[in-house]
This record gives C-alpha cells, structure tokens and sequence, in this order.
C-alpha cells in the first residue's frame, strides 16, 4: 500500500482475492480513499470487472460520510479508473484499461493552447513514420481490408462533398493503422492526435482535397508488399503537404494585428 496513504490504523494485508479499506483522517479525505483504491488495483486485489462494497459499506470502512465517498468515486470515474452503473446490479466496477482519459487530455491541452497547430502536425508526422513501419511487419489481412473499405467509403464521401465525414475518415484511416502495430500506447497516442486534429480541422474548415485518395492508394499498394521504406516515404510526403497546407490556412485565419 503505498505510503502516501495517511491511515489511522496499519494497513491489513486482505486474503487473495479480496480487498479491505482502512479507516482514514478527515483532511482531503476523498483523495486518501482514491489512494487506497487505487493502490488494490495496482497490487492486484481489485481487478477490471470487479464491485467494490456498497456506499454504505465502504463509507463505513473509510470512516467518512457518503458524500466524501462520492467524491472520490466521482474523482476515480473521471480519471478511467472506475464506472459507475445503475440498477439492481449496479454499483462501481473497475474498469479495463481505457485510452479515453489519455485522448481527453491532449485535447483539453489543445484546447488551453499548450499544444499549438505546429506541435500536433509534426507529431502527426513522426508518429506516423514508426506507425508505418511497424505496420509493414505486424498487419493482418483484416488490418489491410479495413484500410482499403476506409478509403471506399472516403471516396464515397468525397463524391457525395460530405466533408465532415470525409475528414472523419481520413483520421480513422490512421487510427485503423496505428491499431495494426498492435502495441496499445502507440494506437492511444495516435487516437490522442486525430481527437486533437478533428478540433483543428473542424476550426479552420473544408478545403480542396485531391491528393489524399491517390495518395492513400500508393500507400496501400507498399503497404501490402510489406515495403516499409517506400511506405513511410508516401506517408511522410503526403503528411508534410498536408501540414503545409493546414498551417497556411489557420494563419490565414489568424487575426491580423
């Protein structure tokens, strides 16, 4: 348990399997309650799937009111940690692992202008390149068919002048490849990106595209023969273009001083 947890009493070590909750001091008592939870999860004794105790049980073992209680429930919600569900079986679970609260973040950093157009259409460009390369050597035949009917339904969209779902293709395109690397902090960093990006395009609005399909046809034909070199080539060359012109047209937009 760790020792950041300011508990009234030593910690009991629960039977496998099982978990206890140690009574503890009113100052910032939410946060001390999250620490423990957080603590049996990460030894092992709460895992993804699991209940914990009722309210009224863990208010009872944690010495404090169901309104503190609620507050660091609320607190381990939003942070991914657990949900919450309603009805005769409800209660807080554990949740499985989730990239949501990663994605949330970027985009609120956006958002706060820590992250400016220029950090993310660079970023998009390098993680792209180890996204590409991975990709060769770790996609399956089902990651290729994904990719081919995302760009069908791209061309679609581009033929039917439904930008927003054109661009929202085009993002999922790169989430759809960053998934065939098949290692989860690389697809949630991506995901964290095109989340962020979407906010950007959605800003600066639709412009003439005519370079992304031929280029996502190239890609895929290098791709398929495992080319790595040739493939993250197409993609860094189409990405710069891309950068070239999304950042010439937000500083168009930029109020002039």
């Amino acid at each position: 348990m760790s020792t950041a947890v300011r508990a009234s009493a030593p910690v009991p070590v629960p039977a496998a399997g099982t978990a206890s909750f140690v009574a503890i001091t009113p100052h910032r008592a939410f946060e001390d309650i999250a620490g423990q939870i957080r603590a049996l999860v990460a030894d092992g004794r709460l895992k993804p799937g699991d209940r914990l105790p009722p309210e009224r049980e863990l208010a009872a073992q944690f010495h404090v009111s169901r309104n503190t209680l609620r507050e660091a429930l609320r607190a381990l919600e939003l942070a991914g940690m657990i949900e919450s569900r309603k009805g005769a079986a409800g209660g807080a679970f554990v949740r499985p692992g989730s990239g949501k609260v990663v994605v949330g973040g970027l985009r609120d950093l956006y958002h706060l202008g820590a992250i400016t157009p220029e950090h993310l259409t660079e970023a998009r460009i390098w993680l792209s390149t180890l996204v590409v390369r991975v990709a060769c050597e770790r996609a399956t035949e089902e990651d290729l068919a994904a990719l081919e009917a995302n760009v069908a339904a791209a061309m679609r969209a581009d033929e039917a002048g439904d930008f927003d779902e054109r661009q929202r293709l085009h993002r999922e395109f790169h989430l759809i490849l960053a998934q065939a690397t098949r290692n989860p902090i690389v697809a949630i960093t991506m995901e964290g990106v095109m989340e962020v990006l979407g906010h950007f395009i959605a800003r600066i609005g639709p412009r003439e595209n005519p370079f992304t399909l031929p280029s996502r046809r190239r890609f895929l034909k290098h791709l398929r023969a495992r080319d790595a070199e040739a493939a993250a080539a197409e993609m860094t060359r189409f990405l710069e273009r891309m950068q070239q012109g999304y950042l010439a047209q937000w500083k168009d937009q930029a109020p002039r001083a």
